[in-house]
């Protein structure tokens, strides 16, 4: 059974910061795609980025430029480090990991307000 265990979530103001972490005992870590999804309350999750096993990535438009994912292989951790977050950002984050089958963390919450 694959884990996911997800931290760093928490309240910010508009404007600030903050780094999403995601580690897994699964082994196939570095074969996997890793992805992070959010979803607010009455939403639909959705896709917000993600990497290849290869380093390639994908944001969603609504954060790009200020969204970074990334992934440190002998950890087996992959991060999303918000900046300039929003009112909008708030939802509840999920990190994914895709190789022949889904896997998704537990979540972790995220609100901006002031």
């Amino acid at each position: 059974q694959v884990q996911l265990v997800e931290s760093g979530g928490g309240l910010v103001q508009p404007g600030g910061s903050l780094r999403l972490s995601c580690t897994t005992s699964a082994r196939i870590f570095s074969i996997a795609a890793m992805g992070w999804h959010r979803q607010a309350p009455g939403k639909q999750r959705e896709l917000v980025a993600e990497m290849s096993s290869g380093g390639t990535t994908n944001y969603a438009d609504s954060v790009k430029g200020r969204f970074t994912i990334s992934r440190d292989n002998a950890k087996n951790t992959v991060y999303l480090q918000m900046n300039s977050l929003k009112s909008d950002d708030t939802a509840v984050y999920y990190c994914r990991l895709r190789t022949f089958a889904t896997y998704w963390g537990q979540g972790t919450q995220v609100t901006v307000s002031s």
